[in-house]
C-alpha cells in the first residue's frame, strides 16, 4: 500500500531549475559517494543528477524484439536500430506475456537488456487505466471502469518497484502516462455529439484522474524517471473548447491521488497518431479570395492549429499558464506522420477555394483528422531527434512502426481488445470523424501485433525518405 507521506527519493528529487532542491540532491550525492546516508547507514543506491532534457547526450535503448521484426522485412534494416518505446499495455506485460511483438520480454528483461546494450535512456508507455480508451474499442483494456485499486496495486506498484531497482539507476527512464485517456474527459462527455456512455462514466467516477495521479506520484518518486503526460494531438485538442480545458484537467490530475506538478516533466503530442509534424504549404492565418481558411476549409474547420509542431509548442505555453512548471518540455511522436511518397504535395493547392487550397497542399492525406486506425498512405516521419525545436525535448517513436492500431474485423483474444469499426476499411464513420470513411488498411491484426503490410507502406512513404 502507498504511504501518505512522500518517499525519501521524492523529497530529495530535484525539479529542473529549482535551486533549493538541487542543493538537497547535491548533498545527498556527496553522502552517497562515501557510502553513507544522512543517518550513517550504508546505502548502495546510486544517484543520478536530474537533467533539463533527458534525451540530451543519451544513448537510447533499442528494443531487440521490435528490431528483429523490422529487420525481417524487406528494407526494414534501414531503421531497425532506431529506439522505440516499450508498451506496458496490461498487467501480464510486466512479467512478459509472450505476444508476437514483445516475445517473452517483461519490463525487467527490457531494462536488463538496456544495461547490457550500454544504453542510458529507456522509454516506456504506461497504458492500462481502468475503463481504458472510453471512446474506442480496439484498445480497450483489461480493467473495468471501477478497478482503480487493482490498477494501483497490480499494475503501477509492480512497475514502480522494478523501475526503482538500483540496478537501473543509471538509466534515464522516460514514461508516457496513459495515452488517450484524459482528453476523452473533455471531448467525449456530456451533451456533445461525440460523447459516449463509457467516457461519461469515467468522468463521473474520477478513475482516469485518480489513476493518472497515482501513476505520476509513484513513478515520479523515482529520481531517474521523467513523466510525460499524453496530450492528444492538434486535431483533437486544438479547438478552443478543448485546448485550455485539457491543460486544466491535466493540472487537476497532477494534483490528484498524491501527485504534484513536480511529478510532471512534460507532455507528448501525437502518440500513436498520424498528424503531420508541419504543414508547410498553408498557415492558419491564410486567406483565399478574402476568406480565411480557418472556418472555410472543411479540413481545418475551426481548429486553431494545422500541425503538431505548432500545437505542441502552444500547448506547452498553455500548460504553464494552467499551473505547470515553466520548464516542462514536449515530445512529439513522429513514427507514422511522414506522409511521403509520390503523392506528397510539392506546393500549395490552387487558390480557387479554401478547400482546394488546403486539400491540394496538405501533407496529411487522411480522409478526416479523426481517423486514427492503420491509416492508408501513411509513412515514417522524422527519425528520433533530440531538441529539434524550441520547447521540444525530442521527436520520438512512441508507437513502434509496424505494430497495428487494431484489427480490421473482430478477433477473439485474451488481451481485453475489442473490435472498433474505425479499423474496418468499409466503415462509414461516426460523429468523431464526421461520418467519413475510416481510411483504415484491410487485414489488420489485433492492436500491438505485427502488421507487415502497414510496415511496408510506412517504409515506402517515409519522409524524410530512407534513401
Amino acid at each position: 500500500m502507498r504511504s501518505d507521506s512522500p518517499s525519501k527519493a521524492k523529497q530529495l528529487r530535484r525539479r529542473r531549475g529549482t535551486a533549493a532542491a538541487s542543493a538537497l540532491v547535491l548533498a545527498s550525492g556527496l553522502l552517497l559517494a562515501v557510502g553513507q546516508t544522512a543517518s550513517g547507514a550504508d546505502d548502495p543506491t546510486p544517484t543520478q543528477q536530474r537533467v533539463d532534457n533527458p534525451y540530451e547526450g543519451a544513448t537510447p535503448y533499442v528494443n531487440p524484439i521490435w528490431a528483429a521484426n523490422a529487420a525481417s522485412e524487406p528494407g526494414g534494416s534501414a531503421i531497425a536500430d532506431e529506439p522505440t518505446f516499450v508498451w506496458m499495455d496490461r498487467i501480464s506485460a510486466i512479467e512478459g506475456n509472450g505476444s508476437p511483438t514483445t516475445g517473452d520480454y517483461g519490463l525487467r528483461d527490457h531494462l536488463d537488456e538496456a544495461v547490457t546494450q550500454g544504453a542510458d535512456l529507456f522509454q516506456v508507455v504506461i497504458y492500462n487505466l481502468p475503463g481504458r480508451d472510453c471512446a474506442a474499442l480496439a484498445s480497450n483494456g483489461e480493467l473495468g471502469p471501477d478497478e482503480l485499486p487493482r490498477y494501483e496495486s497490480e499494475y503501477i506498484d509492480p512497475i514502480a518497484e522494478i523501475l526503482s531497482d538500483p540496478a537501473y539507476a543509471d538509466l534515464r527512464i522516460v514514461t508516457i502516462i496513459e495515452i488517450d485517456s484524459l482528453p476523452n474527459l473533455i471531448t467525449n462527455v456530456g451533451g456533445r455529439e461525440t460523447a459516449t456512455p463509457q467516457c461519461d462514466e469515467m468522468l463521473a467516477n474520477g478513475n482516469y484522474v485518480n489513476g493518472v495521479g497515482y501513476a505520476l506520484d509513484q513513478l515520479g518518486a523515482i529520481p531517474n524517471v521523467y513523466n510525460y503526460i499524453d496530450a492528444g494531438h492538434h486535431g483533437w485538442i486544438g479547438w478552443e473548447d478543448n485546448f485550455a480545458p485539457s491543460a486544466n484537467l491535466f493540472f487537476e490530475a497532477a494534483n490528484a491521488n498524491g501527485a504534484t506538478p513536480d511529478d510532471v516533466h512534460g507532455f507528448i503530442a501525437n502518440t500513436a497518431n498520424y498528424s503531420a509534424l508541419t504543414e508547410d504549404n498553408f498557415a492558419i492565418g491564410d486567406t483565399i479570395n478574402g476568406q480565411p481558411i480557418r472556418g472555410e476549409s472543411s479540413w481545418i474547420d475551426w481548429n486553431n492549429y494545422v500541425d503538431e509542431l505548432s500545437f505542441a509548442q502552444a500547448f506547452r505555453q498553455q500548460a504553464i499558464s494552467s499551473g505547470f512548471n515553466s520548464d516542462v518540455g514536449m515530445l512529439i511522436d513522429t513514427s507514422r506522420n511522414g506522409w511521403g511518397g509520390s503523392e506528397r504535395p510539392t506546393g500549395p493547392g490552387p487558390e480557387t477555394s479554401a478547400d482546394e487550397y488546403v486539400d491540394g497542399g496538405r501533407y496529411d492525406r487522411r480522409i478526416h483528422l479523426g481517423n486514427w486506425c492503420n491509416q492508408s498512405g501513411a509513412g515514417l516521419g522524422e527519425r528520433p531527434t533530440v531538441a529539434p525545436a524550441a520547447g521540444i525535448d525530442a521527436y520520438v517513436w512512441a508507437k513502434p512502426p509496424g505494430e497495428s492500431d487494431g484489427a480490421s474485423e473482430e478477433i477473439p483474444n485474451d488481451e481485453g481488445k475489442g473490435f472498433d469499426e474505425m479499423c474496418d476499411p468499409n466503415y462509414e464513420g461516426n460523429p468523431r470523424n464526421q461520418y467519413n470513411m475510416s481510411g483504415a488498411l484491410p487485414d489488420a491484426p489485433l492492436s500491438g501485433h505485427w502488421f507487415s503490410a502497414q510496415f511496408q507502406e510506412l517504409l515506402e512513404n517515409a519522409h524524410p525518405p530512407l534513401n
